[in-house]
């Protein structure tokens, strides 16, 4: 599913697109982006890429960046239905010198895309991975 570093592609039969953490590009060239970021979207944006695959742009909350994109992708087929949440860019390894109050708030949003059994889109991160980013967030902002 990563065609690059931090870039996604999901396809279904009919559509496909490619999410990176602040533009989705569908494959007839149309952009999605935050108008933060110079797009038009500003909470959320869906598509049916065709064969019951599903896909949710969400824009969450400026993280360290603005204009940061979350993407909720729901497979539905005979066999039960799968989630996978990409949070990019809300996501970092580091924290820098300013934490942007908003960027916690996005994160927990974030979390509460995780439930049940929706899997993490990303390299190696687990969800527990972003409950700590969540807390280390909050501490860099109340001590």
């Amino acid at each position: 599913m990563e065609t690059e570093p931090g870039a996604y592609r999901v396809s279904g039969i009919t559509r496909s697109l490619t999410f990176r953490p602040r533009l989705v590009t569908l494959d007839d060239g149309t952009t999605i982006a935050h108008e933060s970021q110079g797009g038009a979207m500003s909470a959320a944006w869906a598509i049916d890429l065709g064969d019951g695959v599903f896909v949710e742009i969400a824009h969450l909350g400026d993280g360290p960046v603005g204009g940061e994109l979350v993407m909720t992708v729901t497979n539905i087929d005979p066999d039960g239905t799968q989630r996978h949440v990409a949070i990019g860019d809300l996501w970092a390894d580091e924290l820098p010198e300013h934490v942007p109050t908003s960027w916690p708030v996005a994160v927990d949003l974030a979390l509460g895309l995780l439930d049940g059994e929706a899997q993490v889109i990303g390299p190696g991160i687990t969800k527990d991975d972003i409950e700590t980013l969540h807390q280390r967030l909050l501490g860099a902002l109340h001590g």
